[in-house]
């Protein structure tokens, strides 16, 4: 009868060991479906975030710049894409949203200027009003040349510092553009 009770006391340890992996293998499933997964394509899209950077004085350059930005909202609209895009303007940029002539600074408008103010002025306003880019002013320009604020375009943000601004700006993980 001794020798019975041995394959009993095998079956016995082999059940336990078997419901011991069950248990730590739904353990170890249950873990894994709560884990988040670091990149599937079921993770959520994070939020696009580009800086543009205008300190030019060429209307031509911003003109190719407003198109850049446009062309980029409207993909990320069509893809359902959640964005935050700014143009930071520094220096000469100021030229572009302002009706002032800024006559005597180093930022006068020109001949260039002054013909397609007003169709760069509206593409601007509409990337602002239709498209929700966000535009912002170095407040060290703005006052080096003394323009008031009430000078500038409607939804325009003062910030102490353009430069400053774009490198908090991709700290916070925005991309960096500027149009060449």
């Amino acid at each position: 009868m001794a020798a019975k009770s041995r394959p009993d006391l095998a079956k016995i340890a082999l059940i336990i060991a078997v419901i011991a992996l069950a248990i730590g293998g739904g353990a170890y499933l249950r873990w894994m479906v709560a884990k988040k997964p670091e990149t599937t394509a079921e993770a959520p899209v994070a939020m696009a975030k580009v800086v543009y950077h205008a300190d030019f004085a060429d209307p031509r350059r911003l003109s190719a710049m407003l198109q850049s930005i446009n062309n980029m909202v409207t993909t990320y609209q069509n893809d359902f894409k959640e964005y935050d895009v700014r143009i930071v303007f520094v220096s000469h940029g100021i030229r572009f949203i302002t009706d002032d002539p800024l006559k005597g600074t180093p930022f006068a408008e020109d001949r260039e200027l002054r013909a397609v103010r007003k169709q760069l002025r509206e593409r601007i306003g509409s990337l602002r009003d239709v498209q929700g880019v966000k535009l912002e002013l170095c407040g060290i320009t703005r006052e080096a040349i003394n323009l008031p604020e009430n000078k500038l375009m409607p939804g325009v943000t003062l910030v102490r510092s353009g430069v400053v601004r774009i490198a908090e700006l991709q700290k916070q993980g925005f991309a960096y553009l500027k149009i060449e």
